[in-house]
């Protein structure tokens, strides 16, 4: 599965994130409804991971 449903889940996921990359900016976690590929291109970018990588990594902080 190479879908993520960041919708309602958002926020918890964020603060996992940030706690794990501190230096990461309220910037580059900006998530707006429909915006999902805009936000997993930045994460790619900032872990220089595959999307799928990227998807599987936040699957596994849920």
């Amino acid at each position: 599965m190479d879908k993520l449903d960041l919708k309602g889940k958002w926020n918890e996921l964020k603060g996992k994130v940030k706690q794990e990359y501190a230096e990461w900016t309220d910037d580059d976690l900006k998530y707006e409804e429909g915006q999902d590929e805009e936000l997993l291109g930045r994460m790619q970018q900032k872990l220089g991971k595959t999307r799928e990588e990227v998807i599987d990594w936040l699957k596994s902080l849920g």
